[in-house]
């Protein structure tokens, strides 16, 4: 990556040499145009000079600490050693943060989608579990959160369950969390003590604002009816449960959480806009990038990407090879080390596969 940046900085002082010719200046044009670039490549280039800095300090008072025969003044270059050594990771960080691409996505506000897999009952339960982690992830970086569409179970958990997360960075955080999540544990139904595996999928969705999405009126296909709880019965006496078929795409949407059909009209308005963003952005990628390597959506729900084995006590993410030995703090909602990792493994890909070039010239 150096030797990308050792270019970059090569443009940098070109274009700096351009600026200040007399041809440059005398037509305005390409004055602007140079100019715009000499400031995006000035964003990378400084702070690389002051890691290169950081990092030629760092290596003298390392030297000088090797040398010098007065332990007292050893021990105080070996301080400045330390203290230049924590400035250029910090500022190789900000450079490496600068050369990877920002998501547009990672300041919206997310839909999460959980839905039972394999496993029956247990299953049920255990989409129950995954939505409480999110959950209390959520409350724990202040987010807000809403209920938008819900199918319990018979015994209390969820066939499936959406979930609306409301705050800064949410898509951030949780955009690595879309997959299949298993579970090895003994279900609460099994009598014999056996442990079973059992699975649900997750998908989080970066919520839509309505400039993005084109949803003409002639397209929807909007039903109201009764909400009803689990078994079927009735839980409102008026037609306040909303069905919305997006006729082009054929997305179905039925919202019923609130006792108010105009409240369930504007949520499933919000899930319809989120499923038809993820539809379109999932399009372009293909037609942009087929042979990438990695593509939003492109098979995640099939790939187990954590397990959390109860007997061992043992959550595991199988992407970054990474194990935590506490399965109830994890579902209580302390995800963060697996957050800060999948973030770091998806910086370095950018990195290694050459998606961050950074500003171009």
């Amino acid at each position: 990556m150096e030797s990308r940046l050792d270019e970059i900085e090569g443009r940098y002082d070109q274009l700096e040499a351009e600026l200040s010719s007399a041809e440059v200046a005398a037509d305005p044009d390409r004055l602007r145009r140079l100019g715009k670039q000499f400031a995006e490549l000035g964003e990378i280039v400084l702070p690389y000079r002051q890691y290169k800095e950081a990092a030629r300090q760092a290596e003298e008072a390392r030297a000088m600490a090797r040398d010098d025969a007065d332990p007292e003044m050893a021990a105080y270059a070996r301080e400045e050693a330390a203290q230049a050594e924590l400035r250029a990771a910090q500022l190789w960080g900000r450079v490496e943060q600068l050369l990877v691409p920002t998501d547009p996505n990672d300041e919206k506000d997310v839909v999460v989608e959980i839905r039972a897999g394999t496993g029956g009952n247990e299953a049920a339960l255990w989409a129950a579990d995954l939505f409480e982690m999110y959950r209390r992830y959520a409350e724990r970086m202040g987010w807000k959160t809403e209920i938008l569409s819900a199918s319990p179970s018979d015994l209390g958990g969820f066939k499936e369950v959406v979930l609306e997360v409301r705050g800064r960075g949410a898509y951030s955080k949780l955009k690595h969390e879309s997959g299949t999540h298993r579970v090895q544990r003994v279900p609460v139904t099994e009598s014999g003590g056996r442990i079973h595996t059992s699975t649900a999928t997750v998908a989080v969705l970066p919520e839509a604002e309505e400039v993005e999405v084109d949803i003409r009126p002639e397209d929807l296909e909007t039903t109201v009816y009764r909400s009803s709880g689990p078994g079927g019965q009735s839980v409102n006496t008026t037609d306040s449960a909303v069905r919305i078929v997006h006729k082009p795409t054929g997305i179905k949407v039925e919202m019923q959480e609130e006792r108010s059909q105009l409240q369930n009209r504007e949520k499933a308005m919000r899930y319809l806009r989120a499923r038809l963003l993820r539809m379109q952005q999932e399009e372009q990628q293909r037609k942009e990038a087929e042979n990438r390597r990695q593509q939003v959506g492109s098979g995640e729900r099939a790939e187990k990407i954590r397990t959390y084995n109860f007997p061992d006590n043992r959550v595991a993410d199988h992407r970054v090879d990474l194990k935590l030995h506490d399965v109830q703090a994890v579902l209580g909602g302390d995800i963060d080390r697996f957050v800060d990792a999948l973030s770091a493994k998806e910086r370095a890909d950018q990195l290694a596969g050459g998606d961050g070039e950074g500003p171009r010239a």
